[in-house]
């Protein structure tokens, strides 16, 4: 309890203790490569995984200060598909966010995204290089993104659209981005990079934002005070995305919220009333219509 009071004064202030935001953690998987990539590679993946964990964590991404507990918990996992000896590499990277619940030892997710596209180029030896400013590499770009689009959801659980300053960083950055490097996608591909940002500055989906804000601090966070009341709270939350999904059906910010929270969501209506469990898959079943199986376990 007292840590995560302590983390909530980072988030809207800054202390002086000097230290970087993000505990990064990435794993790199080659199951997939050719034996010859694999055998003739190794050397090169042990020190990329090195040289990104660095780079993540190594580098401020803010002006704010945290201690070593506070950091933001970032999980990139990579499954290689794809090497060349000139050193082009192609990925599935699973990315993950995590941010502690305030009175338990729980962890909520705040991000679980899959990006089919991280592709980008590395050599030995290369160091990574980033300017909020100008286009480097796509290896660079992308760690910033995901550095950023975690800082923006792990802000905005805290304070209503606290992560602002890095949504315009985001946004700039996918414009670079975009111009010049590749796997990007555009802003109507709701499971590309340029959907999510685009999201994030969209005046229409703004609302989705104060989801975040809303479920963590107002119910998730008070869950073990009244846990009835954060139930019923959780069906408020999906009135609100109901009301935005009319505005921009299917969007990339309400997928990549049902793609964090669908498990939560089902577990803590575990305990809900009938009606409310019902009343719950009739939402989650037309926002969410792919998970649809899943929500039917709210209906035993």
């Amino acid at each position: 309890m007292k840590s995560f009071r302590f983390l909530l004064i980072f988030l809207l202030s800054s202390w002086a203790v000097q230290a970087q935001e993000l505990l990064t953690s990435i794993s790199i998987s080659t199951e997939q490569l050719q034996l010859d990539q694999q055998r003739g590679g190794s050397q090169v993946y042990a020190e990329l995984q090195r040289t990104m964990q660095e780079f993540m964590n190594g580098r401020r991404w803010s002006s704010d200060n945290f201690s070593p507990e506070e950091k933001i918990k970032l999980n990139i996992n990579l499954l290689l598909t794809k090497s060349s000896a000139q050193g082009d590499i192609e990925a599935t990277a699973r990315v993950q966010v995590l941010r502690p619940v305030f009175g338990t030892s729980f962890e909520t997710v705040l991000l679980n995204l899959v990006d089919k596209n991280f592709n980008f180029k590395y050599q030995l030896g290369t160091p990574i290089t980033y300017n909020d400013n100008s286009f480097s590499d796509n290896l660079s770009s992308l760690m910033a993104f995901y550095a950023y689009l975690g800082l923006t959801y792990s802000y905005d659980s805290f304070g209503p659209r606290g992560g602002e300053p890095f949504v315009q960083k985001l946004n700039n950055l996918t414009n670079l981005a975009q111009n010049s490097g590749s796997g990007w996608g555009v802003i109507s591909d709701v499971r590309s990079r340029m959907g999510v940002s685009e999201n994030l500055i969209n005046q229409n989906l703004q609302p989705m934002r104060d989801v975040y804000y809303d479920y963590h601090r107002l119910y998730l966070d008070k869950m073990s005070e009244n846990p009835d009341a954060t139930r019923k709270g959780i069906l408020e939350i999906l009135k609100q995305i109901r009301q935005i999904n009319t505005l921009r059906p299917g969007a990339a910010s309400i997928r990549v919220f049902f793609d964090a929270k669908s498990e939560e969501i089902i577990s803590l209506l575990d305990e809900a009333l009938p009606a409310e469990r019902q009343q719950a898959f009739t939402y989650l079943s037309t926002l969410d219509p792919i998970r649809t199986e899943a929500y039917r376990r709210l209906l035993k």
